[in-house]
């Protein structure tokens, strides 16, 4: 556990210090997040936090390889984390370009498929599911290749379409990566396995990242994410889970999942846990597409309909929306992940506790006056932004 700790402290330090050279090369390319009727933000904001993302990242994988425990782990470990690497390295160009020269929504698509394709090339897929009652089923080639480009082009996605307020992607993202990585952690550690797990070390590493980002994209934030940021934190965190296929047996999932081997808890798990995580980025997405279809448009048509503009129009401040989405990602994906580890009386009562907390800030608060502390949209701009976005313009 304390080298996953330093991981994930490498992780958010190095994020924290590229973010601030990000932001003037973004600056000086003219890489800036311009002023549209559907944006929240009322000054142009630089990109390319993407790229100190990725920064933070690689420098926690070369850390990880350098300590007494991980780096005496099996060599698939290192190799798979590799894998996911290169393709969120591609992933993320690709928003780089993006954030630059506004590519298509085609082409941007054809991206992301390249990207899991290089995920597939070198085995970082489904691979297999426990069955109920013991054993395992495995996927024909193509429909394990197939699941795997519907789960992480799904997940890349609705990152993409939930960040939309400062904070709200890499807060979402974040929060799951921990999550998942306690799931990563406890399923080896319940079944006496080795705890240098790829899905554990990618998780600390992605966790890491997005601490280490926030605080330049709290509201009002000095830095966006952009694409190249967004669809490296989805690839990240799906490509997390399906490295978790490859090296935990089916029993080692049935075990972990409560012991029940007559359920299809156990079955089910491999997605359930990492759907649950994004269950808020994919609930927009989900919602996105039908709203959408149903106005005659194409899904990826841009409005201000999503779960963030709703809240705000409730009456939530910026920051207090963004705080809420964090607490019901946080719920369901620890929820999920905590119910299906410790099944307990006190678990389900502390789940409890949380879902009230939350429906009471969420529906509650907005009607209660005079309670704000925030600043209203527009009135607060911190000025080095204004400035520099400024000058890049």
């Amino acid at each position: 556990m304390r080298e996953y700790l330093v991981v994930f402290l490498v992780a958010a330090s190095v994020t924290y210090l590229l973010t601030v050279i990000a932001r003037e090369v973004a600056l000086r390319t003219g890489a800036v997040a311009r002023v549209r009727d559907r944006d929240m933000h009322v000054v142009p904001i630089p990109y390319f936090g993407g790229l100190a993302l990725l920064g933070g990242l690689v420098a926690a994988y070369l850390v990880a390889r350098e300590l007494p425990f991980l780096s005496l782990s099996t060599p698939n470990v290192f190799r798979d984390a590799g894998v996911v690497l290169v393709a969120g390295a591609f992933i993320c160009m690709v928003g780089v370009l993006d954030d630059l020269f506004e590519l298509d929504a085609l082409t941007k698509l054809g991206g992301q498929v390249i990207a899991t394709g290089i995920l597939i090339a070198f085995g970082v897929q489904y691979l297999f599911f426990p069955a109920p009652g013991g054993g395992q089923f495995s996927l024909e080639t193509s429909q394990a290749a197939l699941l795997t480009v519907v789960t992480v082009i799904a997940t890349v996605n609705a990152v993409n379409f939930v960040d939309g307020l400062d904070g709200l992607a890499a807060g979402v993202v974040g929060g799951g990566a921990i999550a998942f990585f306690l799931f990563s952690y406890q399923i080896a550690n319940l079944n006496g396995q080795s705890l240098a797990v790829t899905g554990a070390l990618l998780c600390a590493a992605l966790g890491g990242a997005c601490a280490g980002f926030l605080p330049h994209n709290f509201y009002p934030a000095r830095l966006f994410m952009g694409d190249s940021g967004s669809m490296r934190l989805g690839l990240g965190l799906s490509a997390s889970a399906l490295t978790l296929s490859g090296q935990c047996s089916a029993t080692d999932v049935t075990r972990g999942g409560g012991g029940s081997q007559a359920s299809l808890l156990p079955t089910l798990l491999p997605i359930i846990v990492p759907l649950s995580i994004l269950i808020v980025p994919l609930a927009d997405l989900v919602l996105a597409i039908v709203r959408r279809t149903r106005r005659g448009q194409m899904f990826y048509h841009p409005d201000k309909q999503h779960l963030h503009h709703r809240m705000l129009e409730i009456g939530h401040s910026h920051r207090r929306a963004v705080l809420i989405l964090w607490l019901w990602a946080g719920l369901i994906g620890f929820g999920t992940v905590l119910g299906s580890l410790y099944a307990a009386p006190t678990t389900w009562l502390f789940l409890a506790l949380w879902f009230v907390v939350t429906v009471l800030l969420t529906f509650v608060l907005p009607r209660v006056r005079g309670i704000d502390p925030a600043p209203k949209e527009g009135t607060e701009v911190p000025e080095p932004a204004v400035e520099s976005a400024t000058d890049g313009g």
